[in-house]
């Protein structure tokens, strides 16, 4: 810092315990004739929700998205959980606010209401709607006609449950593990000291260092820790036809492997009994974890989810075909790992992994969830295998969650539950 030292000044931090309730409040509102605040337009508003904390201050607790140039705004559904809501008590004050929204962030009130968590679950419990009247405090002051700044619908509300990804697990749910591993000439020749598949008896390379680090940690999920292992981009003995999705271990009719050394194991005797081709086409390997997928999905349970971790060292050359699997892979319960080994360009890899929006189909159809994770293996690779399995696995038991929520599928065996809270 320069200049002169600060005077001495202090720092207050309120806390309050919420409990443990597993329940949101899932809530659609709506706008009716509000306030317009701008000369140019019309209002941009959006809603803040404040908690009446227990010193007396507003504690904001939930902000909706902006919808743009409208005096009717109809917001997107949003959550916010009842523990976060009541705090323990369900006829805390809520303050709801309306602002219109200014890009320098000198957002002009429009009108602000109060309600509480028990007026708010009661509209759930009546399946009715309820009106607010927006009231701004400075225009009710000023003005003796005032009436109000527009109204505020709650349109509809339900209150479900939410459960983690351990209540999951402890509710009996499967964690499927398949590696697929990339057998394209673009590693390099297995002989040769610089190939991404050169087996040195001193060290592991990166595929087996990949699988390692990711195996080792998702196979406690997997009870009977037999993975089918599937290769792609290689000529196969003994008629050297291309291969997109071959078993490692050379039984298509049983490919699994037992363990993560079983994997290791049957990726080694590989690398000596195939040729190295191309094109690196992943769309295959991806297409046979979406087989398993469908079938679990009919069960309707929370009983099976699939991870796929693919191993590739390049550039992605069925990307289209790609992008379409994934897509409808979204639908189902799966999840897409992908390392990316070498130096490659993995701009491509990069893009499936779309954090920033849903990922597109060439069709146009929309992924309804976040699936793909794309990690760089040289990024982590003096790190722990720790660090690299964390980053890999990140965001796995969101994925896993969101999916059986969409679905509405609660856990199998909920009695689990007080073991989960302990």
């Amino acid at each position: 810092m320069h200049g002169k030292p600060l005077k001495e000044s202090t720092i207050t931090v309120q806390a309050e315990e919420t409990g443990g309730t597993k329940e949101i409040l899932m809530m659609n509102m709506a706008g009716v004739k509000l306030d317009n605040k701008d000369l140019l337009g019309k209002s941009d508003p959006f809603l803040e929700f404040h908690r009446l904390a227990n010193g007396g201050s507003y504690q904001l607790l939930h902000k909706t998205e902006v919808c743009d140039n409208t005096l009717n705004p109809v917001w997107k559904t949003f959550g916010i959980p009842v523990s976060t809501l009541a705090a323990g008590n369900n006829n805390r004050e809520i303050l709801i606010r309306c602002y219109d929204y200014d890009s320098d962030g000198s957002h002009d009130l429009i009108g602000q209401f109060t309600t509480t968590p028990a007026e708010l679950i009661a509209c759930c419990t009546e399946r009715g709607s309820k009106v607010f009247s927006c009231i701004n405090p400075k225009k009710k002051e000023k003005k003796k006609k005032y009436i109000d700044s527009g109204k505020i619908e709650l349109k509809n509300c339900q209150v479900v449950k939410q459960y983690s990804f351990l209540d999951y697990v402890f509710g009996g749910m499967q964690l499927n593990f398949s590696v697929a591993i990339d057998f394209t000439a673009s590693n390099g020749s297995p002989n040769d000291p610089k190939s991404l598949h050169y087996i040195d008896p001193q060290q592991m390379n990166e595929y087996m260092m990949a699988t390692y680090a990711v195996g080792n940690v998702i196979q406690d999920y997997d009870t009977d820790k037999l993975f089918p292992v599937l290769g792609f981009g290689a000529r196969l003995p003994p008629d050297w036809h291309v291969s997109h999705e071959f078993a490692v271990n050379f039984n298509p009719n049983n490919p699994f492997c037992a363990g993560v050394d079983g994997i290791i194991q049957a990726y080694q005797q590989c690398i000596t009994q195939v040729r190295l081709y191309g094109p690196t086409n992943i769309a295959p390997v991806i297409r046979h974890v979406i087989k398993f997928g469908e079938e679990a999905a009919k069960t309707n349970t929370a009983n099976q989810y699939f991870v796929l971790l693919i191993i590739s060292d390049g550039v992605i050359t069925d990307m289209g075909d790609t992008m379409d699997a994934i897509v409808y892979a979204s639908t189902l319960p799966v999840s897409i790992i992908i390392i990316g080994v070498g130096d490659a360009d993995f701009k491509g890899m990069e893009f499936l992994d779309s954090d920033t929006g849903p990922l597109t189909a060439p069709s146009g159809k929309k992924a309804v969830r976040d699936i793909v994770q794309f990690v760089p293996f040289r990024k982590y690779a003096l790190s722990s295998k720790a660090s690299l399995a964390k980053e890999v696995l990140a965001e796995v038991p969101k994925q896993v969650t969101d999916y059986f929520k969409m679905h509405n599928l609660p856990p199998s065996i909920q009695k689990q539950d007080a073991q989960v809270k302990q």
